[in-house]
C-alpha cells in the first residue's frame, strides 16, 4: 500500500473536491493525508482534513519557503492550488518543488498567462480559430450617441465574476470603465451558459471534457446545473486546451451556446472549477484519475467517459466545532468581525 500525502492550498470552502480525493485515496487503496494550508484559519475545508497548516497571503516574499517547509514536514506527494492568484506564482517554482519529490497540479507560466489576461485569452481563441466575445473600446463606444447598448465590462485579470457588470448607457459606461481597474469592454451576449471540466494528463493529452450547463449561479460559482453531452462544445473545448501550451490537470472553461447553436468561448481557468463536484458525481472521476496519473498507473478513460442528464442543487451546510479545537480569543474575533 503506498502513501500519497496530498497539500492543498487556499482551499477554503470545496469541502466536495477535498472528500472526493480523500474517497479516491481509499478507492485506490492508497495510504495518504490531506493537508490544508492557508492564511486563514476559519475555513470549512480544515475541518475535514487531516492537518492544517497556516502559510503567509500569496503574495508574501515567504510563501513558496513555507510551502516547501509543510512538504518536506508531511512528505508531500502531489500539491493542488485552488485559487487564481497562486497559479503563476506556483507555475514558476514547479522545478524546484520536483526536486523535493512534489508534482505540482499546476500549467505552465505561459497558460496561466493567457488565462489571466482577459485580452490575452481573447487574442488565444481567436488564433485557436474558435469564436470569442469583442473586445470594444469604450471611448468609440462613448462617441456615438447612437451606440445600442447593453455592453460588458470586468476586469481585465479578473476572477470569480468580481467586476463583471452590464452597462446599460454612456453613463455608467463613462463611470465604471474608470471605476473597475483595468477594465475591458466586450458585447454582451445572451443563450446558455456552459463551464466544461477539462482532464488533461501530464503529457498534455486531452483525456475527459463535461460541459455543464449553468442554470444558476451565486457569487460567480453554479448552483444549479446539469451534465450534457454536447458534442460540438466539447470538440470545440478538446481544441482549446490542446492548444494552450503545457497545460496540465483540470481546466475549466466557459462558453455560450446562442438561440442560433453558435458556440461562443470567453473565459478559462487553468485549475478545478467550483462546480466539478457535478462532473464527479456523473462519473467523472477527476480526483481518483489524477492520482492513477501521478503513480503512473494505466488510465483507460473515454473523453465523454461520464453519465448525461446529472443535475446538482446546491445548498449551504454548516459545521459547528467546539471552541477548544480552534484558538479563539479576542484579538482572532476582532480580525475576521
Amino acid at each position: 500500500m503506498k502513501e500519497v500525502n496530498i497539500l492543498f492550498t487556499s482551499s477554503g470552502r470545496r469541502v466536495e473536491l477535498i472528500k472526493s480525493f480523500k474517497q479516491s485515496l481509499h478507492n485506490l487503496n492508497l495510504k495518504g493525508k490531506i493537508i490544508i494550508a492557508d492564511c486563514n484559519h476559519y475555513i470549512s475545508t480544515a475541518v475535514i482534513a487531516d492537518c492544517y497548516e497556516t502559510v503567509p497571503r500569496v503574495n508574501d516574499s515567504n510563501y513558496i519557503s513555507r510551502l516547501k517547509e509543510i512538504c518536506q514536514k508531511h512528505k508531500i506527494k502531489l500539491l493542488i492550488p485552488l485559487i487564481d492568484n497562486e497559479l503563476l506564482k506556483l507555475s514558476l517554482h514547479r522545478q524546484s518543488f520536483a526536486k523535493l519529490g512534489v508534482k505540482i497540479l499546476v500549467s505552465a507560466p505561459e497558460t496561466n498567462e493567457i488565462c489571466f489576461d482577459k485580452q490575452k485569452t481573447a487574442t488565444f481563441f481567436q488564433q485557436v480559430g474558435v469564436r470569442t466575445p469583442a473586445v470594444l473600446d469604450s471611448e468609440t463606444i462613448l462617441a456615438n450617441p447612437q451606440y445600442q447598448y447593453p455592453v460588458l465590462i470586468k476586469p481585465a485579470n479578473g476572477s470569480s465574476s468580481v467586476g463583471v457588470t452590464i452597462i446599460n448607457n454612456a453613463k455608467e459606461l463613462a463611470f465604471f470603465k474608470d471605476y473597475i481597474p483595468n477594465a475591458i469592454v466586450q458585447e454582451l451576449l445572451t443563450g446558455q451558459e456552459y463551464t466544461l471540466d477539462v482532464l488533461i494528463d501530464f503529457t498534455g493529452q486531452v483525456r475527459c471534457i463535461v460541459p455543464r450547463l449553468r442554470i444558476a449561479t451565486r457569487a460567480g460559482e453554479i448552483s444549479k446545473g446539469i451534465t450534457v453531452k454536447n458534442r460540438d462544445i466539447i470538440a470545440a473545448g478538446k481544441r482549446i486546451a490542446e492548444a494552450l501550451p503545457g497545460a496540465i490537470g483540470c481546466l475549466n472553461i466557459q462558453c455560450f451556446q446562442l438561440p442560433n447553436n453558435e458556440i461562443i468561448f470567453i473565459e478559462i481557468n487553468p485549475r478545478f472549477g467550483g462546480g466539478i463536484p457535478l462532473s464527479i458525481k456523473a462519473g467523472a472521476n477527476y480526483p481518483q484519475w489524477i492520482l492513477k496519473m501521478l503513480l503512473k498507473q494505466d488510465l483507460s478513460v473515454a473523453i465523454d467517459d461520464w453519465q448525461e442528464g446529472v443535475m446538482m442543487l446546491r445548498h449551504d451546510e454548516s459545521f459547528f466545532i467546539q471552541s477548544k479545537l480552534i484558538d479563539i480569543n479576542r484579538e482572532k474575533l476582532a480580525e475576521i468581525s
